[in-house]
């Protein structure tokens, strides 16, 4: 992923990775809206493509907020109420195509605060088999949104191997390559294939330079902006869909 020192101020501040990180996102949502299923023209396919730049970039900026946070408490719970209200718009946005499978049930906010949760298990003061239960037990709560427990993984080996980019990278190699094989043989080959593309989001993530932006009202704008443009957009979607596609 990235180094932690940030030796250089050079390359992408973090509110120009988490603009990207919303159109790709936008696009990718888009995609699934006009071309419902598991569509293989080039198209539909080029959207998804960016959209895998998205999940990458929030399971990163929860670690890195995990990190600098002052009250952990207060974070949780703003990501708890996050991921309540994009439950509801994560329902009514979705295509039907999804309801048939164990899989994609809420969206991708309860996977994220799944992976803070892990890293504050993984710094308790206990015996590591607590941990890892609390963990797997993390994994089972999360398994049904979107990106299943696969996000809050990579949050947890992004977070926890901070400093480390080889580390990190090899972990969430493991945790996506799972997630992409279990897309492979329950949903769709072609699909399943495609979310390896996340990985196009790593030359990204190392051009970060560790500073927000220069404009100081723009980086007070994107703080919360990167979190509630994720319901807001699917609610719109949603309308989009109920209104002029049904």
């Amino acid at each position: 992923m990235t180094d932690a020192a940030f030796p250089s101020r050079r390359g992408l501040t973090g509110d120009a990775l988490k603009l990207l990180a919303i159109l790709a996102m936008t696009l990718d949502h888009i995609a699934w809206l006009l071309f419902p299923g598991y569509p293989a023209q080039a198209m539909p396919l080029a959207m998804h493509i960016i959209g895998r730049l998205t999940c990458p970039i929030m399971c990163y900026f929860i670690a890195e907020g995990y990190h600098y946070t002052r009250n952990f408490r207060r974070y949780a719970l703003r990501l708890f109420l996050l991921a309540i209200v994009s439950h509801f718009a994560y329902i009514y946005a979705s295509n039907p195509f999804y309801s048939g499978s164990v899989l994609n049930q809420t969206g991708v906010v309860w996977s994220l605060l799944g992976g803070l949760l892990m890293l504050r298990v993984n710094d308790l003061d206990c015996a590591v088999w607590k941990k890892a239960a609390l963990i797997l037990l993390l994994c089972l709560l999360t398994f049904p949104a979107d990106w299943s427990c696969i996000a809050a993984l990579c949050i947890l080996s992004i977070g926890s191997n901070r400093g480390n980019p080889k580390k990190q990278l090899l972990w969430c190699t493991f945790y996506v390559s799972l997630y992409g094989a279990v897309y492979y043989f329950s949903l769709d080959r072609l699909y399943g294939v495609l979310q390896l593309c996340v990985f196009l989001s790593v030359p990204l993530l190392r051009l970060y330079n560790g500073a927000r932006s220069k404009n100081a009202a723009l980086s007070r704008v994107m703080k919360p902006l990167f979190y509630l443009y994720y319901p807001l957009h699917l609610f719109l979607i949603g309308l989009i869909r109920t209104f002029f596609l049904s």
